[in-house]
């Protein structure tokens, strides 16, 4: 029989929204018994964005799945003894509540550390100590204050949000890192530790190549960018890599709004790329022969390309451009991603049963382990596993649960 990685782990997922629940799924995948608690009118998430008017939400079932389920009103006295003892008999507790909601709530670090020594406790916050500590967090708002919208978007244009969600399910991931590393270090010291991660600072590592960018302008424009003006920051240049090899999108036929090929061209892919688009004399050119020569009219070199691409529908342009080794890959649609066998096959795109909603696609685990496999589960309904958890792990009776029910504790 296999065992999953974190077997044997309890995390203690008191998370909303996003950023919280993308680590603590990603814990549950690994294998990791997670028991999310919400108030018992349930994360807010249950009810935003709603496509069917009686179902959990694909916003909420989509973030938390593989979890377990438990409702507890925390602000009762009867609350905090019975968080108190989950507390007690978890590895891992996760909270990305506002600064000082835990502090008020009687369960801060110090306090939790000392019902149990043992336990990581890891924090999810919009910023770190500072001027910003109070700002309310959103996605695009750790996206605008961690570097990636003055770096995004055209150079005319404004500054962009990326529909990745670097913000919150970029900080979940950093979580997790974090939060393995800790229980890692226990196995060594027998102690837990707090963990604490800011979507500011996940942003900002995201982006450390515009802070290497921002730096290498004090010697001068930064050669690898197609824009022809360079001030004091780094400017926003469109779909160009900014890298070592120069990169862009290149429109296709029939010409929808998706109908593009990303193309990276590197030193030996020139020769062939000037055959394809019917230009052989560019090979030998000293105009356009050496990447040296073809920085300075980066514009230009993917106006020819694209000249030749715009003929052609995308797929029939990655196969020409794939058949010589060329760096490419088409600008697949959200609709051409959920409908796409290879995705499914590879269990990324996966589709998962509902008791509300018959069957729902998610994204499924992108961290593949040989020994350790993941199926993914439909997210607890609200309170699902309070008797499981409360009657079954505390030992509370059916007595007991009636009472803390009908006097809206659970």
């Amino acid at each position: 029989m296999t065992t999953r990685a974190l077997e044997g782990i309890r995390v203690l997922d008191m998370t909303h929204v996003q950023s919280g629940p993308s680590a603590t799924q990603l814990l549950a995948w690994l294998g990791a018994d997670v028991v999310k608690l919400e108030a018992p009118t349930g994360d807010i998430t249950r009810r935003q964005l709603r496509d069917l008017p009686d179902a959990d939400s694909l916003y909420f079932t989509m973030l938390n799945c593989n979890k377990r389920g438990i409702t507890l009103n925390t602000k009762t006295e009867r609350g905090k003894e019975i968080l108190t003892e989950l507390i007690r008999r978890s590895d891992v507790m996760v909270e990305n509540f506002g600064p000082g909601a835990v502090d008020r709530m009687g369960f801060g670090w110090e306090r939790v550390r000392e019902i149990n020594p043992r336990i990581v406790y890891a924090s999810i916050k919009g910023f770190g100590d500072g001027p910003y500590t109070r700002f309310k967090a959103y996605e695009v708002v750790a996206q605008a204050m961690g570097g990636a919208m003055a770096t995004t978007g055209f150079e005319d244009g404004p500054p962009l949000a990326t529909g990745a969600q670097i913000g919150d399910s970029g900080t979940g991931v950093h979580a997790v890192a974090g939060i393995l590393a800790a229980l890692l270090q226990r196995e060594r010291t027998g102690r837990g530790q707090r963990v604490d991660v800011a979507m500011q600072h996940a942003v900002l590592n995201l982006c450390r190549v515009k802070l290497r960018d921002q730096q290498r302008l004090a010697h001068g424009p930064l050669a690898e960018y197609p824009n022809e003006d360079f001030g004091e920051e780094v400017p926003r240049s469109g779909n160009a890599s900014g890298g070592g090899q120069p990169g862009w999108a290149v429109k296709c036929a029939p010409g929808g709004p998706n109908d593009y090929v990303y193309v990276i061209v590197q030193p030996v892919g020139w020769r062939p790329i000037t055959a394809l688009i019917g230009r052989p004399e560019l090979a030998d050119d000293p105009e356009w022969a050496t990447p040296e020569a073809r920085l300075p009219k980066l514009n230009k070199m993917f106006q020819l390309i694209e000249e030749w691409s715009a003929t052609l529908p995308k797929w029939e342009v990655l196969e020409r451009l794939t058949a010589h080794d060329i760096p490419c890959g088409p600008i697949l649609s959200t609709k051409e991603i959920i409908e796409d066998a290879s995705l499914a096959a590879d269990g990324i795109v996966v589709r998962v049963p509902h008791p509300e909603r018959g069957e729902f696609v998610t994204v499924g685990s992108p961290i593949k382990l040989s020994d350790s496999a993941v199926e993914v589960t439909a997210s607890p309904l609200l309170g699902e596993h309070n008797e499981e958890v409360y009657a079954g792990e505390l030992g509370l009776t059916e007595d007991e649960l009636r009472l803390l029910k009908s006097d809206g504790v659970i």
